[in-house]
């Protein structure tokens, strides 16, 4: 099938050549012509966006080269996510491990961050995409913590894709405070009110977890929320991973079968 727009013999993701277009949802025609069916979407995705410096390294171009590369291949799996009306997306941009790197790569990431809201926060907002941080924002620099903040407050009533930026994260403290605060309520910690103190609270359960550059491992990402997660692991460098690429691992997702503890459906 050859949707409006695509020249035979091309692929259906044609429709999504993001580059100087805005968002649009897709219809179940044409996400049906992506191999993909609106029911078996996950609606909470959430990837660990691993490789840049590899990927830089691969082409004996600098680091920060790398990390451009990699905010730039973050527009276009945004867009993806809301046009197929995938609920939420969490994004692993900076852990609480990562002040260990180099200050110079530090300052890098963090001007890439503040150019990144900048230049992509009107769309996103026209767009109905909701923002939201994950983790101590507090701990950068006002340019970027200010920007994050306003972010929020901006667009914190949008009902579109919610987009979690985990920033200055880390998912055993994320536990830690969360058990803290349930513990000061009146009725002290329920898983309930356990997870009412996640960072995640508002967003729906975490179905699919997504690493790229051929890690299998979670470090320290979402422990609590990736209990019964589907994880998927793709040996291509983030700034590689593209949209296809993308489309090829929602498919994966949607053969899988979750049986959350209990037993496949053998009925016939």
């Amino acid at each position: 099938m050859i949707l409006s727009g695509c020249k035979a013999g091309t692929s259906p993701l044609c429709i999504l050549a993001h580059e100087g277009k805005t968002m649009a949802k897709l219809t179940r025609e044409q996400i049906e012509a992506l191999g993909l069916s609106p029911e078996h979407l996950p609606r909470h995705v959430a990837m660990i966006m691993d490789g840049n410096g590899r990927w830089a390294k691969a082409r004996s171009l600098p680091r920060a080269l790398g990390h451009r590369a990699g905010v730039t291949r973050l527009k276009g799996i945004i867009r993806l996510s809301s046009d197929l009306g995938i609920e939420a997306l969490s994004l692993f941009a900076f852990s609480t491990e990562n002040w260990k790197r180099p200050v110079e790569e530090i300052d890098t990431l963090c001007s890439l961050f503040v150019e990144f809201f900048i230049k992509e926060f009107d769309e996103l907002h026209e767009n109905r995409v909701r923002i939201r941080s994950l983790g101590d924002i507090s701990k950068f620099p006002p340019r970027v913590s200010g920007l994050i903040r306003d972010a929020e407050e901006k667009t914190k009533a949008n009902d579109g894709l919610k987009l979690n930026i985990a920033m200055n994260y880390g998912s055993r403290d994320e536990i830690l405070r969360a058990a803290r605060l349930a513990a000061a309520e009146p009725g002290g910690v329920t898983q309930e009110s356990f997870e009412r103190h996640l960072y995640t609270a508002d967003s729906p359960e975490l179905d699919l977890l997504i690493r790229t550059s051929g890690e299998q491992r979670l470090s320290n990402f979402l422990l609590y929320q990736a209990s019964y997660a589907e994880l998927i692991f793709t040996e291509d460098f983030w700034p590689d991973f593209s949209d296809e690429r993308y489309v090829d691992v929602l498919r994966q997702y949607a053969r899988r079968s979750r049986r959350f503890g209990g037993l496949e459906d053998t009925k016939q």
